[in-house]
Order: C-alpha cells, then structure tokens, then sequence
C-alpha cells in the first residue's frame, strides 16, 4: 500500500521562499517518476515540476522552483522561490512506476498521489 504525505505548505509574502517535502511509504522515489501537482480553486490541477531521469518544469515556475529528491530519506522536495500571489494552491506530491516521456507533467500520467498541502501567497 502506498502513501505519500506532503507537509511544508504555509502561508508567505510574495517574493518568499518555502521548502515543499514528500514522505513515502511503500514506494521508492529513485525507482520511479514523481511529480508537483497544485490545484487553485475553480482551476484544472496543472503539473509544475517532475523527476524521472532528468526534471521537467512548467513554463511558470521555471527559474524558481526546484524538484529533487533524498534517496537515502526517500523523500520529495519542491524548493519555491520568488514566489507570486499566482502560485497559491493545494500543492500534490504523485508518483508513478512509469510516465509517457511526452507527458511527464500530465495528471493522468501519476497512479499515487497524497492529500496536499495548502500554499498561500499574499
């Protein structure tokens, strides 16, 4: 049985930072691909970073965000700078044993996904 569970989200003044992280049980990240998804209300959940071989941003967060993961800790992190009241949302951690390399920011493409974790930039 997988679980993810993000925690880290908080509420923060534009042009701040925060650290996103992605515990796992019964799932290996390094033997997989995983995933940042966020979901602002009354919009489509939109994939923003992703890990498989090499990491994938959206147009939006590049330059900003960073995807990584611990191996050692099994452990996900998104690191946010210079963030933008634009970024608020849930923020989800997913993960998948194979993606579509064409398609490695598509929802449709993550099997696990956790609870979230809320975001807000004022």
């Amino acid at each position: 049985h997988v679980q993810l569970v993000e925690s880290g989200g908080e509420s923060v003044q534009a042009g701040g930072s925060l650290r996103l992280s992605c515990d796992t049980s019964g799932y290996t990240f390094s033997r997989g691909c995983a995933a940042w998804f966020r979901q602002a209300p009354g919009k489509e959940r939109e994939g923003v970073a992703s890990i498989c071989s090499i990491a994938v941003y959206a147009d939006s967060v590049k330059g900003r965000f960073t995807i990584s993961q611990n191996t050692a800790k099994n452990t996900l992190y998104l690191q946010m700078n210079s963030l933008e009241p634009e970024d608020t949302a849930m923020y989800y951690c997913a993960a998948a044993r194979t993606v579509y390399a064409g398609d490695v920011l598509g929802k449709n493409q993550y099997e696990y996904w956790g609870q979230g974790t809320q975001v807000t930039v004022s």
